[in-house]
């Protein structure tokens, strides 16, 4: 197994096209099975055009790939550069022996009801889930139902790594251009299964750090937080005491935490503020990677409830969370340590890795470019990346996928350590 990746930052698409996939295929020396193509934006217009460029210089049975609001992807010196608003083409191609690929776009209306059989969703991709396949998927925002998606492909592929981020355009009425194998699509979602001597593991960062302590929801409608509780061993800890444990709003208990804040935490929670459902019920000791990162979007301080961006149910732990710049770092970092250190003994090196990062991250929320992906490299060396910066990102939490924001989400590609 082989990757490789060429960004160009030309203005020209014919001169950006010639030059990725002159570097890529030179950089491979072998047939290209995929081809995963990214753009920025600022092309929008050329978009019909670029398919048939590459087809006319790139000999690869499968393409697939979306325009963003940014690039990711190596330039000439081999350093990875995430360039951002400006004309971008990034190139990944995959030299894949013993790995069958599968490409596929769906509809909104193509997608099974939320109450049929697993089945239904294999006749519709075509896939047997007895191969495991692992999926790359690219949505539009707009008209993808990818939620709906991503939990029909839960369903019927348990065991499947699902990784991908949503496209954007120009303008809603535009589209995202979506461009798999031959076609140009405006809709919907596409994607490809891999099957066969692949793994595909996954980091999803998203970005925050943990304030104050864990709540366990009492009270819930939907998406609205009605009352929280304290937990006994939280009470014991902070105050020494034992019995019922202390239900209130949790607007009253986000009041008392912010009490607590320094003056720059508490400035931040101003505009910076999420909420962390815990995934795995019965943990303890909790992560980084143990929470759902969930936007914090109104309160009603008639009853003191606060909504948030998903749904939440009674019994579920929570705990509000703060973004910043540091925060973001420490938290890709940790999770890139205990990957570092959670890679078996005897493994397959990873061959390559694609990068999905949200608009709003990068150097503006860094002030200071390349800081993901440089900080990917520190700690998984001397591999390929490619990517765009999404309109939301796409990967697993506790075994269930979701779509974020404010993530970056990273698929790194190698080879079985035994083929089945």
């Amino acid at each position: 197994m082989k990757w490789v990746s060429a960004i160009s930052t030309r203005p020209s698409l014919e001169a950006a096209v010639d030059e990725v996939v002159n570097r890529a295929q030179q950089a491979l020396g072998k047939r290209a099975d995929l081809a995963l193509v990214f753009i920025s934006v600022t092309f929008a217009s050329e978009y019909p055009r670029l398919l048939p460029l590459l087809r006319e210089r790139l000999n690869v049975a499968h393409i697939i790939g979306c325009g963003g609001g940014g690039v990711i992807g190596q330039t000439r010196t081999g350093e990875i550069s995430e360039i951002e608003g400006e004309p971008a083409l990034c190139l990944t191609l995959a030299h894949l022996p013993e790995v069958q690929i599968h490409a596929f776009h769906t509809e909104a209306e193509d997608l099974p009801s939320p109450d049929c059989a697993p089945q239904q969703w294999v006749d519709l991709l075509q896939i047997d889930p007895a191969a495991q396949p692992h999926f790359i998927l690219l949505a539009d925002v707009q008209t993808s139902s990818i939620t709906e998606l991503l939990q029909g492909l839960d369903y019927a592929y348990p065991q499947s790594v699902k990784i991908g981020g949503l496209s954007s355009g120009l303008s809603s009425m535009e589209g995202s251009g979506l461009f798999c194998d031959q076609r140009l699509y405006q809709e919907g979602a596409i994607g490809v299964a891999l099957t066969g001597n692949v793994e595909v593991e996954t980091i999803v960062a998203q970005g925050c750090r943990p304030i104050g302590h864990p709540y366990r929801v009492a009270d819930a409608d939907r998406n609205v937080l009605l009352q929280v509780e304290e937990q006994l061993s939280t009470l014991a800890e902070i105050n020494g005491v034992s019995g019922d444990p202390r239900v209130q709003t949790p607007l009253t208990a986000l009041q008392d935490l912010v009490g607590s804040m320094s003056d720059a935490d508490r400035e931040l929670a101003q505009n910076a503020l999420s909420v962390g459902i815990v995934r795995d019920e019965f943990k303890q000791d909790l992560e980084p990677g143990d929470f759902l990162i969930r936007n914090l979007i109104g309160v009603d301080p008639r009853i003191g409830a606060v909504a948030i961006g998903d749904r939440i149910r009674p019994g579920q732990r929570i705990q509000f969370h703060l973004r910043d710049a540091q925060a973001s770092i420490t938290d890709l970092e940790t999770l890139l340590q205990h990957y570092q250190k959670g890679t078996p003994q005897g493994a397959n090196p990873p061959a390559g890795a694609l990068m999905f990062a949200c608009l709003g991250r990068g150097q503006q929320f860094y002030k200071q470019p390349n800081v993901d992906s440089t900080l990917f490299h520190r700690y998984v060396h001397n591999i390929p990346i490619g990517g765009f910066f999404c309109n939301g990102e796409i990967g697993p939490i506790g075994g269930t996928t979701f779509v974020h924001g404010y993530t970056s989400a990273f698929a790194i590609f190698r080879q079985q350590t035994s083929t089945r």
